[in-house]
């Protein structure tokens, strides 16, 4: 290692994705935070905790509005909708008149002419292959002029529909779980998504791979559903902003579109899945490895979020644990082969297992520097009530990082 590397500051946010929750009967009262084992989130809490507003007043809770104000953004100037940040991991260059829609492999419960229920945002978590295979067949058989489908991850896609309807109705799948969509599904007439989502019924009905999902006793992926569309926008580079360069590792398009856009140069993970099996120690030890080229790391991991959405109390502890452990745990010791360092983790935003959507409440957050590391004492742990007893707080989210990179007062 070089001096220069020796004697620069290293910043690393780490995110845990929707980890924030509300008090829940199942759990005594208590929320996954307070009841799972977070001792290395524990001790940076010991040093500074707070509450930030990551969700500007009016904005959906969505994770691209969430964690660009966490990485310094102001949402309500750099946000046309996700789909976009999505289309630039996946390196499509979106012309000036292409609308960029998210598309899920969702499952619907077709159980008659008034009663279409949200099953599945995600297909039961549909594996990557599967998805690509039914996205393939989707390209061939769901053909309107201007339009073009992407295959991404798993569930997640993008569609690029040329003068498309940027200002359409559209609704996330995740916000609708387990509810009668026919209200919606009913507007094909006037809503051109609406009558995209219709058409996709039938190339996916009997496809060879719902076929062996339904032997499976699996959820199928019977439906695409469009949402989060946006043009091309342009945001100032991260480095520009802050003076330092850095890198992105997510599993999620999402995050690292944000970073393509925000010039963070997005990091291979292998088994990095944005489920629950991730290969969380692999994130850590990538971030560390790039901190060697970078000055500044953003880590995500989806996991607890993708746990809320499914309603799976023991999964989203499990995951929260696996990410304290295996993920901030890995980042403490090996930030010690550096001189000087910031380490921050933070919930992007609420997920609440009641609610198995987003919520806007102000989410916690904890940073540290080395010097305070060594020297942190307490009992403080890193949950909501923590942060909201400390009064430590950003109004405005996008305020967050350059507190955290030292260059403005907390």
């Amino acid at each position: 290692m070089t001096t220069k590397h020796q004697t620069a500051k290293k910043c690393i946010l780490l995110v845990g994705d929707g980890m924030a929750d509300y008090p829940l009967g199942e759990l005594g009262g208590k929320t996954p935070l307070e009841v799972a084992r977070t001792p290395n989130m524990d001790r940076i809490a010991a040093c500074r905790i707070g509450l930030v507003n990551t969700i500007p007043e009016g904005m959906d809770p969505g994770s691209d509005v969430a964690n660009l104000s966490l990485l310094g953004y102001d949402p309500s100037v750099y946000n046309t909708g996700r789909a976009p940040f999505e289309a630039a991991s996946m390196g499509i260059d979106l012309g000036k008149k292409e609308v960029a829609f998210r598309m899920n492999l969702v499952t619907l419960d077709r159980r008659s002419e008034e009663e279409i229920v949200m099953l599945s945002h995600s297909s039961g978590d549909i594996s990557a292959k599967e998805g690509k295979a039914i996205t393939e067949t989707l390209k061939r058989e769901l053909t309107i002029p201007g339009v073009s489908i992407h295959s991404g991850i798993a569930y997640r896609h993008i569609l690029v529909w040329k003068d498309g309807p940027e200002k359409a109705e559209t609704i996330p799948p995740h916000d609708v779980l387990d509810q009668n969509m026919v209200s919606y599904l009913n507007h094909s007439g006037t809503n051109p998504v609406v009558g995209l989502i219709r058409r996709s019924w039938s190339c996916l009905e009997n496809h060879p791979i719902n076929m062996a999902r339904r032997k499976q006793g699996l959820k199928e992926a019977n439906s695409v559903w469009l949402w989060g569309q946006g043009r091309a926008l342009k945001i100032p580079l991260f480095s520009d902003r802050f003076g330092i360069r850095g890198g992105v590792i997510s599993a999620v398009d999402l995050l690292k579109g944000i970073g393509v856009y925000a010039g963070l140069k997005p990091i291979h993970v292998e088994g990095a899945t944005g489920y629950l099996d991730t290969n969380y120690t692999g994130k850590a030890e990538e971030a560390l490895k790039a901190l060697n080229d970078f000055d500044f790391m953003f880590v995500h991991v989806e996991a607890p979020d993708e746990a809320s959405h499914s309603g799976n109390i023991r999964e989203k502890i499990q995951a929260i644990e696996a990410f304290d452990k295996k993920v901030v745990g890995t980042v403490l010791n090996g930030l010690e082969q550096f001189h000087d360092y910031r380490i921050m983790v933070a919930s992007d935003h609420f997920t609440p297992i009641c609610r198995k959507t987003h919520a806007s409440d102000p989410a916690p957050f904890a940073w540290a520097t080395r010097e305070e590391l060594a020297a942190a004492v307490g009992s403080v742990r890193f949950t909501e009530e923590f942060a909201k007893r400390s009064g430590l707080g950003f109004k405005k989210g996008h305020d967050l990082m350059p507190a955290f990179l030292g260059l403005a007062q907390e």
